[in-house]
């Protein structure tokens, strides 16, 4: 095969099949003694295998699965591939936590039996509940997405259940690619229990995406399972 058989498929350029053999997102092509690449089935398997991996996991991490494939290390690549599935689940259980807060908040009946949340949080602990730094939980509360009360005695930030709820949303939303002024409003309307509409609409584009990323981890997986049948012939 030629390059251009490879993007012709995908409706790529030459040129970016040309940088994905650089990267190592597919091995490297044979040459012809006039010095053109020669490509195989094994290339345009990787290809697949690596476009398909994209949606499902991000450019990075599709990155970094196909480089450590060809660098021999399986387990690696298999890693990156189990904290997406992680992350993906985790997404998904967050939007669920979401979902249940919303319905208790436009309720006027709320299970008498649920445990509450009575913990109080400092910044640290609730930046390493969302894997993120106690600077981005002070940005978003500059952004007014979050208010967390002070201390009293210390004047350090306490983040209560409600604060957990809104980081919790925010996090996803902010994954999703919303901006911070719209995640503010969003969190606002949730915090008064009012128009709800934006925070539905909000949560089921969200489900919409997270249903999509999992139909394409599903498509990586069997492009990818090919692309090792292929490679251990």
């Amino acid at each position: 095969m030629r390059p251009t058989d490879l993007a012709r498929e995908h409706g790529i350029s030459t040129q970016a099949v040309r940088n994905y053999e650089r990267d190592g997102f597919i091995p490297p092509a044979d040459r012809t003694p006039s010095g053109y690449r020669v490509y195989t089935e094994a290339h345009a398997a990787a290809l697949r295998a690596y476009l398909a991996l994209i949606p499902a996991y991000g450019h990075r991490t599709a990155g970094r699965i196909m480089t450590a494939i060809h660098d021999g290390d399986l387990d690696d690549a298999l890693t990156a591939i189990h904290r997406g599935h992680a992350q993906a689940l985790h997404d998904s259980d967050t939007l669920n936590a979401v979902h249940e807060a919303v319905i208790h908040l436009t309720s006027a009946d709320t299970p008498a039996d649920r445990p509450a949340d009575t913990a109080v949080r400092t910044v640290g602990e609730l930046a390493r509940r969302l894997r993120l730094t106690p600077a981005t939980l002070r940005a978003w509360e500059a952004a007014g997405i979050l208010a967390p009360e002070r201390d009293p005695a210390t004047g350090y930030r306490v983040y209560r259940a409600q604060d957990v709820r809104d980081a919790e949303l925010a996090h996803l939303l902010r994954r999703g690619g919303y901006p911070l002024d719209r995640i503010a409003d969003v969190v606002r309307r949730l915090r008064t229990a009012g128009g709800a509409d934006a925070l539905a609409d909000a949560l089921r584009d969200w489900r919409r995406r997270l249903t999509a990323r999992g139909v394409a981890m599903l498509d990586a997986s069997a492009r990818l399972g090919h692309y090792l049948a292929v490679i251990d012939r």
